[in-house]
């Protein structure tokens, strides 16, 4: 699972706006020499010591959180370290985030946080070009000891010097069962006729795209170019033709609850935890897409070592198992599942949480891309969501 996709969540904006971002994005560009960093001398004095805080960045609906007599996983970290947590959840997109800090993690300049939470593909590609920091080692143990063994040594950072995994998920497709009839394939999304114009997709290019690959009998995992065409334009068919009411992030939720929307592609999580039991999730008959997203402290950090502390709590079990059993994600944690004994006995089998082989035997990831194909794929990509 250690080097697959995952979503971006384009929260409220759509296609457009995610095509306009993702161009920009790649416009700017990764393998430009004035804005590679070395991350070994553009830091910043750690504060940790003196200031009690930490800032971090994640993406929405993605941690527990105080409610009557239930105490969340952060307001315990703090209670612990004593670390005053500012927590944000503003990473509503990778190429959107990237938008966000890129001319100042580009000129060695702070971008005020101290953690944030990205997508193998793009913690990779930041990793690459040195604006991550490397973690102490002797200060996250946890994480050594406890990351599973499926996202231990991805290629991108094998030995985990600069990152560790927050969550870990599946997409799938899901469907208002009182409003339709069972949807079993992604293909059924792109053709049946009583889903015409009632259908989201995601504005994930490496989710939408591998499940379009897959579609047309293709390895996400190892195509051609001739594979992408014919992927790529049986994607602008279904838009053309009205099959696809929407691209969008994590508002398809709102979307299948209302009925506006009838059947979207989906990820686990969220509809595990979208409180309604009309809304049904499954790996359609093509397989699913798995991802992971990574923790990652960006140059010029100024309390890094309280970010580490929070990276080590997190891989502690019983904390990775409340966790876990409030968002549903697969969890990186070894001993999360028999820590859940005693957090919440109903989810000791979820195989949305601790997957067994059989559904990771079903599961794709999408291929490394060379940065020509990168801008090649977004853009044909982003040219169906925008239009």
């Amino acid at each position: 699972m250690a080097e697959l996709d995952r979503r971006t969540l384009l929260k409220g904006a759509g296609g457009v706006g995610f095509g306009a971002i993702s161009l920009a994005a790649l416009k700017w560009g990764f393998n430009a020499p004035d804005r590679k960093q070395d991350p070994a001398t553009c830091k910043a004095t750690d504060l940790s010591d003196t200031q009690k805080r930490f800032v971090i960045s994640n993406w929405p609906e993605y941690i527990d959180e105080d409610d009557g007599k239930y105490v969340s996983t952060l307001s315990e970290f703090e209670k612990e370290t004593g670390i005053k947590v500012s927590y944000t959840a503003d990473v509503n997109d990778n190429n959107e985030f990237f938008a966000k800090v890129s001319n100042q993690l580009g000129s060695c300049s702070s971008s005020k946080r101290d953690m944030f939470v990205l997508t193998d593909w793009m913690a990779a590609r930041m990793i690459q070009v040195g604006w991550i920091q490397k973690l102490d080692a002797s200060k996250v143990p946890n994480l050594h000891d406890n990351i599973i063994d499926s996202l231990a040594a991805p290629g991108w950072d094998k030995k985990r010097d600069y990152s560790a995994p927050w969550q870990s998920g599946l997409t799938g497709i899901a469907y208002n069962k009182k409003k339709v009839k069972e949807v079993k394939s992604f293909q059924e999304l792109l053709t049946r006729s009583d889903l015409k114009g009632r259908v989201s997709l995601l504005t994930e290019m490496r989710d939408t795209m591998g499940f379009a690959l897959l579609a047309v009998g293709a390895d996400p995992a190892k195509f051609t170019d001739a594979d992408w065409q014919k992927a790529i334009e049986s994607m602008r068919k279904a838009k053309r033709d009205g099959q696809v009411r929407a691209f969008t992030g994590n508002d398809y939720v709102q979307d299948l609850s209302a009925g506006n929307v009838l059947a979207a592609e989906a990820w686990s999580g969220d509809i595990a935890n979208a409180g309604d039991d009309n809304l049904v999730w499954i790996p359609p008959e093509e397989g699913v897409m798995i991802w992971a997203d990574n923790m990652l402290v960006p140059n010029l950090a100024t309390h890094k070592s309280n970010a580490e502390k929070w990276i080590n709590y997190y891989y502690e079990p019983e904390v990775a198992a409340k966790l876990a059993a409030y968002n549903s994600y697969i969890c990186p944690v070894k001993g999360a599942q028999e820590a859940m004994k005693k957090v919440d006995k109903d989810q000791v089998d979820n195989e949305l949480i601790f997957p067994t082989e059989k559904t990771l035997s079903i599961s794709h990831r999408f291929m490394a891309l060379d940065e020509f194909q990168n801008r090649t794929y977004e853009k044909d990509f982003s040219d169906v969501t925008g239009s």
